[in-house]
């Protein structure tokens, strides 16, 4: 896979000088294991912004073609049941967004990073109008030919280039999406245009604060290995970025949002399953878990 480096000279989220920001290793393009040094391959370094906390790569890696990144059949890597849709599939966002929101049937709501279109057909099921985008070729094929979308509610574009009506939607949904994106502070804006003002854009992100990335870097740390566990810029899952709740706060005042409600996530440990008995109870007791929840409600600037 070949790449462009593109050097960061700003936080994304917050807008500080990147030259005062504290560089935490390096991660190469694949899976790196306990002895990462010992492995060939190219490296980008993982900063931390010391103003709101975001975590990045910088240089940031950026493919010749997104295709070679979200291309992949889904048949490839998920079995055919993949494509039936469980009752329960993004109902406790559903449920929290109904919360938040003076709900009524025929609210649209907007699922950016749609796949196969699972998040749109629960909340079809819900009573939203549900619309939804989708970089993916073979997702965004898929999504019609095998799960039913209808064609004219989801569109093959990246959140970049986004041409719906200002004020249109009631709720956004980015799902696992923004820390795979360039500029996520950029989308964020694009976003909150097509939406409505007391509107809700519901966001899942990587946490900067995941317990077990510290343990995984401070095993580095005592190795005098040079990497950190932080990010996968040039591999799977293809993570640019990991975020802190500051950063959120720091970048609401200058889209001129909200946040309305945060939550983090315990999810797995990514280790052997002995250490979940531990782990995941300090997880959730110390809000350390791998992902991070937020719902940001747009300010009406009127």
């Amino acid at each position: 896979m070949q790449y462009l480096f593109k050097q960061i000279a700003y936080c994304n989220m917050c807008g500080s000088d990147t030259k005062k920001h504290a560089i935490l290793g390096r991660r190469l393009n694949h899976s790196q294991g306990i002895f990462p040094q010992k492995k060939k391959g190219i490296s980008v370094s993982v900063a931390r912004c010391t103003t709101c906390g975001l975590i990045y790569a910088n240089p940031q890696p950026i493919p010749f073609d997104i295709q070679d990144h979200y291309g992949v059949p889904p048949e490839s890597y998920w079995k055919e049941n993949y494509f039936t849709v469980d009752p329960d599939y993004f109902r406790t966002e559903i449920k929290q967004a109904k919360s938040l929101l003076p709900f009524y049937e025929g609210m649209k709501a907007l699922d950016i990073g749609a796949g196969i279109g699972k998040a749109m057909i629960a909340m079809r099921h819900e009573g939203f109008d549900a619309y939804g985008i989708e970089p993916s070729i073979p997702f965004f094929e898929r999504a019609i030919s095998k799960m039913g979308i209808e064609k004219n509610k989801i569109k093959n574009q990246q959140i970049e280039n986004i041409d719906y009506p200002e004020n249109f939607f009631d709720f956004i949904s980015f799902g696992a999406v923004l820390e795979h994106l360039y500029d996520p502070s950029a989308a964020l804006a694009t976003s909150l245009k097509c939406l409505k003002p007391n509107g809700l854009i519901h966001i899942e992100v990587p946490s900067s604060k995941w317990l077990i990335n510290k343990l995984i870097n401070l095993y580095h740390s005592l190795t005098l290995s040079g990497f950190v566990g932080n990010l996968s810029p040039m591999h799977v899952p293809f993570h640019m970025y990991e975020f802190s709740l500051k950063s959120f706060e720091m970048n609401a005042t200058k889209l001129h949002y909200t946040i309305a409600h945060h939550e983090y996530y315990v999810c797995e440990t990514t280790l052997p399953g002995a250490f979940d008995f531990i782990l995941r109870p300090i997880m959730a007791r110390t809000h350390t878990g791998m992902q991070l929840c937020v719902w940001l409600r747009k300010v009406s600037t009127e």
